[in-house]
């Protein structure tokens, strides 16, 4: 299962450069469901995301580089390519921040996952945060990889 939090970004945080960073291509061989195939730096998955907006079901599979380039052939919709750095937050919480690359550039979103929903309802963004944009599909990057 997967919570999470979603919001774009005001700003981006000082010293960006400092944090871990992957490089990431995904595309979506089905939209809905949601069946998504990534390369984040040298791993490759196949997810399987059902429906929900804050709250959904998540299963990963590993690819091999041979199944992900066989598979990028068939997506449907645009390959998103992004940068994501991961920035603690303290406790056990990181904020996955996405810096999208080219036509969905200058998109930047933040996501922050959690244990329970309680302390996704309970979570205070910090204030280089923009807009919550959990409750909207818009921003899911099934529908990004589509417009």
């Amino acid at each position: 299962m997967e919570i999470e939090r979603k919001y774009l970004v005001r700003q981006l945080p000082e010293h960006i450069e400092e944090y871990p960073c992957r490089k990431i291509e995904q595309g979506y061989l089905n939209t809905d469901p949601v069946v998504r195939i990534r390369r984040a730096d040298d791993v490759y998955t196949l997810t399987y995301k059902g429906r929900g907006l804050m709250v959904r079901e998540e299963h990963n599979l590993p690819l091999t580089a041979d199944a992900f380039a066989h598979l990028k052939e068939k997506i449907d919709g645009r390959l998103i390519r992004k940068r994501r750095y991961l920035i603690p937050l303290g406790g056990t919480l990181t904020i996955e921040l996405d810096v999208f690359e080219g036509d969905l550039a200058p998109l930047v979103l933040a996501e922050v996952e959690f244990e329970t929903e309680a302390a996704a309802d309970a979570f205070t963004p910090p204030e280089w945060f923009g807009k919550d944009v959990t409750f909207s599909a818009k921003y899911h990057n099934s529908t990004l990889s589509q417009i």
